[in-house]
């Protein structure tokens, strides 16, 4: 039997972008936030560079807008671009209220030992450089901004009365019921659907939870560990994105994998080399010519955006067979070195590497997901009562290719513009007395009206009243592989990864597969033969020990029914990745085809309809008349 706990507000996610989200909502309010691991285990700790905004006086936000839309190649949704890079100003200044320890144009005194950083200005603030950026807006904490911020923002939880942090509490599926209630009232068999909590499973405890909200935040992190180089911890596999969208959310531009190009290239290492040394003046050589080759790429040379830079640097390790290139900082002095970077400098001395004298050898690594979970800019999903932010959602800030340092921008900013939000939404259910008029006015409108979809018009409108889905624009909509029948050519999957290997055996493959075959660059035969693998190993998978379909009407409860699920929805994810790249044919910011190196004339959002019969057992296959069908009309 589950326990259940209530609570007014659930966020699913303890990084940047859920704790900017509880730290600014209402002190009358209970929230509950859940960490899948320990606090630390998140991307926004990890993040070094920093927080991009409009800050210095020669800056602005136009131009910031303008550096965002370039790196993005067409494919930011300008709307939502302006109202999150508009908020910059005011985002930084509220981490410096919390207490975030940015560096400093003038350095804090030897003898202070305390100093109130909540007393700092933006205007105080150091800023570097960074890819796509035309100017230096990039304020950070030392090199380890994600881990000062994080510090800050998780003392300030920690001791807010409101607000109870629960780790090692991984979220399995959200909650959800119709809005019409029991009524049968429906049109193409799509419900409007009301988020009202999550299942969750206590790892501490070996137990599972029900825990009911008004409403839920999803800020679950992204995808980056479906790759066997990535940057992003071990709970990062894309599970928020899953749960959407089986509870009835859009999911949009999955193809967009974002690659850092400088990780550190040392053995099974996920360090990355901040993009702030090269906004300092790295340079990227062979290393067996010793060559700057980014001159020739792109007048940016380092400092062009991402996409460009770890290309180039795919296309010199294709070359020179070392698995790596150099980066190399010798040349500015070691004072300065050490003073900006003290963790890469010491992190790297400690492996052997003096970056004051000695090259870095880096190579890309997955670093972000630019798609996710359609939002709007105040975190609106698809289904009402579900909100989300950071790494999870598409807000269409990022494009094809997301712009330096703008991520944690958007989880301060997003996350904020949530806690905004859904106070007046909380007030607005309450009218509705827990929906119970919305239910009857349902019933009436069924008794009074005839015609269908006049009377579905109206319902929608009743539910638009308290919630305003997010729209798009310029939409194509992805078409999943259909059960049991496959339209792509007899390749042979490799021999290597057969279908009968265990679980773990599959995880690590599918990690090897995907970045074999949907890395930087990609083409037909490779997603074919991806797509391919993954529906053999869904096919394996279905006669483990622990059957799927015994699980079609529970959550798993225990940690082998937990590995199975987990695998099951990761191959699903794997297969809507590969299929968005398949389906793209062109090449567009971190989607590269080689059988298709142009662009497209128009740029086209990606778009996966919700899934309309989804259960916590029924990963492996949907066929094309399970898709649901949305409510929300996009605009083509």
């Amino acid at each position: 039997m589950s326990n259940i706990i209530k609570t007014d507000v659930l966020i699913i996610g303890a990084g940047l972008a859920g704790l900017s989200t509880a730290l600014s909502l209402p002190k009358s309010l209970s929230i509950m936030v859940l960490s899948k691991a320990a606090l630390e285990v998140c991307s926004s700790h990890y993040a070094q560079g920093g927080i991009a905004a409009s800050l210095d006086d020669t800056d602005s936000v136009a131009d910031h807008i303008s550096d965002t839309l370039i790196a993005g190649a067409g494919l930011c949704a300008a709307d939502n671009t302006d109202r999150i890079l508009g908020a910059g100003q005011q985002a930084v200044q509220w981490l410096c209220e919390q207490g975030v320890p940015f560096t400093q144009t003038i350095l804090t005194k030897e003898n202070d030992n305390t100093p109130d950083f909540s007393d700092s200005k933006t205007s105080d603030l150091h800023l570097t450089k960074e890819g796509g950026h035309g100017c230096r807006r990039v304020a950070h904490a030392e090199d380890a901004t994600g881990r000062h911020v994080m510090d800050a923002l998780t003392t300030k939880a920690q001791t807010a009365t409101n607000i109870t942090i629960l780790p090692y509490h991984e979220a399995l599926e959200l909650l959800t019921s119709p809005m019409i209630g029991n009524s049968s009232f429906s049109m193409n068999d799509s419900k409007i659907k009301h988020c009202r909590g999550a299942l969750v499973f206590d790892h501490i405890n070996e137990r599972q939870l029900t825990i009911h909200s008004s409403a839920v935040v999803l800020a679950s992190g992204g995808l980056g560990q479906l790759f066997k180089r990535a940057s992003a911890p071990n709970v990062c596999v894309g599970d928020g994105v899953m749960m959407a969208w089986q509870a009835g959310c859009r999911l949009a531009n999955l193809e967009f994998i974002q690659f850092h190009p400088t990780g550190l290239a040392l053995g099974d290492s996920s360090f990355l080399i901040s993009e702030a040394l090269r906004g300092e003046g790295g340079r990227l050589y062979c290393p067996q010519t010793g060559k700057r080759f980014m001159l020739e790429i792109d007048e940016r040379a380092e400092l062009a955006p991402r996409d460009i830079v770890a290309r180039a640097i795919a296309n010199q390790i294709d070359n020179n067979g070392l698995g790596y290139v150099h980066l190399d900082v010798s040349h500015l002095p070691a004072a300065f070195i050490q003073a900006h970077f003290p963790q890469i400098y010491q992190t790297l001395l400690a492996l052997g590497i003096d970056m004051t004298t000695d090259p870095i050898p880096v190579a890309p690594t997955a670093h972000y997901s630019c798609g996710g979970v359609v939002t709007c800019a105040n975190g609106l999903t698809d289904v009402v009562g579900l909100y989300a932010a950071g790494e999870v959602a598409y807000t269409g800030l990022h494009g094809a290719n997301r712009l330096a340092s703008n991520s944690l921008l958007e989880c301060v900013v997003v996350g904020r513009n949530i806690a905004a939000n859904l106070p007046r939404y909380l007030t607005k259910l309450e009218r509705l007395k827990n929906l119970e008029i919305l239910e009857k006015t349902a019933e009436a409108l069924e008794k009074m009206v005839q015609a269908h979809t006049s009377a579905y018009h109206k319902m929608y409108q009743l539910a638009a009243d308290i919630w305003q889905f997010p729209t798009l624009e310029n939409t194509q909509f992805v078409i999943l592989p259909s059960s049991k029948q496959s339209s792509y050519p007899t390749y042979k999957a490799d021999t290597t990864l057969h279908s009968d290997v265990g679980i773990a055996e599959i995880t690590i493959a599918l990690k090897a597969l995907l970045t074999a075959n949907m890395g930087i660059t990609r083409s037909a035969k490779q997603l074919e033969q991806a797509l391919r693998q993954i529906e053999q190993w869904q096919e394996s998978i279905e006669h483990t020990e622990t059957m799927l379909s015994d699980m079609s009407s529970k959550a798993p409860t225990t940690k082998s029914e937990i590995a199975v699920f987990q695998l099951a929805r990761q191959l699903k994810l794997a297969t809507m990745i590969v299929q968005s790249a398949y389906q793209r044919f062109e090449s567009r910011g971190g989607h590269y085809r080689e059988d298709y190196p142009n662009l497209a004339e128009t740029p086209l959002t990606s778009i996966i309809l919700p899934w309309k019969n989804a259960t916590l057992g029924s990963m492996n296959r949907i066929t094309e008349n399970e898709r649901l069908s949305i409510l929300v009309t996009d605009h083509i």
